[in-house]
């Protein structure tokens, strides 16, 4: 084996390890993504009175939403942030704006872009409570 046939095959085999590299940093993103969105790492319920829900972003579009929860009478209210990606589940908050609501959400720890949501907490049910 000659110099040059060694020096071709060594750049061959960089490019393959370069390749090779860009795929697994690709194909781990992805997985590590699905793997945030699909695995919550707390489920809870919130209560409280809507303060607004609006869809928010520059290019991802999220509908993001605040919960003002208060205790007693005459007390500061507590603000609970958070984000809802089913539209339908939007549009129930919408229907009950002005009244007492259970927001049923999942806490998703570690989503690597925004363009999922501004807060880790996704809301995925709304009910009317008393």
């Amino acid at each position: 084996m000659d110099l040059a046939t060694a020096g071709t095959k060594a750049k061959k085999l960089s490019i393959r390890i370069g390749i090779a590299a860009v795929l697994l940093l690709v194909v781990g993103s992805v997985l590590y993504t699905l793997v945030t969105l699909n695995y919550s790492y707390s489920k809870g319920e919130r209560v409280g009175f809507v303060q607004k829900l609006s869809k928010r972003g520059w290019i991802c579009k999220t509908d993001e939403g605040d919960l003002a929860m208060v205790n007693m009478a005459g007390q500061q209210a507590q603000m609970f942030s958070f984000t809802v990606r089913d539209d339908q589940v939007a549009k129930q908050i919408e229907d009950l704006s002005g009244h007492r609501v259970v927001l049923e959400y999942e806490e998703h720890k570690g989503i690597p872009s925004s363009c999922f949501g501004d807060t880790t907490y996704f809301v995925t049910a709304v009910r009317k409570t008393d």
